[in-house]
């Protein structure tokens, strides 16, 4: 979907803040991109990298760079990182030996530095497919580095791990949130490898909040009970066709309404849409 057509839907439903979206999908220069994102009144709040961060012979310090400096230009606030293993699928399963671990920790404490030489907060995130998406890999990664952390219910929830119990035991390291709502039947199917990845988000996993499985509100309340004022960003994950009927909108106006209804109108929220 063109850009205009995502910001201006993103309006209509009521929304005036968003996440950058896939490299290149919004102008790379950062005066065209400010001038698209104020045709429509958006405020970026943050942006998502994924980049291999446990390979000694592979930096990641440039990409880290040049996503900062892209965040900081538009008044960002928030660099989120995940770890990506090599390639472009989200079904890979691999463990990192103890040395890859290492790496991965200095890299996060060196990105951290990145961010905040240009006024962001770091925040990482597990997902699905990288070198951080199980529950004990996600466990490891909160014992070796101090960095913040993106709770993302979602892929928290994919790599066995309770979204509920992370924002009651991790609430101090939070700095960041992506809330989405599972088909958790679908989930399962990616789990045993009945289905990958792309197949569960065409077949629905992510689902509009409230209508999944998921307890949206047990997180958010355990949030703000712990005290967490930053954003939380609408997610829904969907498999488009060229020319999508008014489903995304529907779904974003649904999952609105109903984080309005579990955590109040003046809650930092915005949208982030993938396809």
């Amino acid at each position: 979907m063109p850009p205009d057509r995502v910001l201006a839907e993103m309006r209509e439903v009521g929304l005036d803040a968003t996440e950058l979206g896939p490299p290149g999908y919004l102008p790379d220069a950062a005066e065209a991109r400010r001038r698209l994102l104020d045709r429509y009144g958006m405020q970026l709040v943050a942006g998502f990298l994924a980049t291999v961060l446990h390979d000694p012979r592979r930096s990641a310090v440039r990409e880290i760079e040049m996503q900062a400096h892209a965040l900081e230009d538009s008044g960002a606030e928030v660099l989120v990182l995940a770890a990506a293993l090599p390639g472009e699928s989200y079904d890979r399963d691999e463990r990192l030996t103890k040395p890859q671990w290492t790496t991965l920790a200095k890299s996060l404490a060196s990105a951290d530095k990145i961010a905040s030489a240009h006024g962001l907060r770091l925040s990482f995130h597990p997902h699905a497919g990288t070198a951080v998406a199980r529950k004990e890999d996600f466990n490891t990664m909160l014992e070796m580095t101090s960095v913040g952390i993106c709770i993302d219910t979602g892929h928290l929830f994919l790599g066995g791990a309770d979204p509920a119990e992370v924002a009651r035991d991790a609430a101090g390291r939070v700095n960041h949130v992506h809330l989405k709502d599972v088909d958790t039947n679908l989930a399962r199917r990616i789990r045993s490898g009945d289905m990958t990845y792309g197949e569960g988000v065409a077949a629905g996993l992510y689902r509009p909040l409230g209508q999944g499985d998921l307890d949206i509100e047990a997180v958010v309340d355990r949030l703000q009970g712990a005290g967490y004022r930053g954003w939380y960003v609408l997610e829904q994950d969907m498999a488009l066709t060229a020319e999508h009927a008014r489903g995304p909108l529907k779904a974003a106006a649904l999952s609105l309404e109903y984080f309005r209804r579990i955590a109040g109108a003046d809650q930092h929220v915005t949208v982030s849409k993938e396809d």
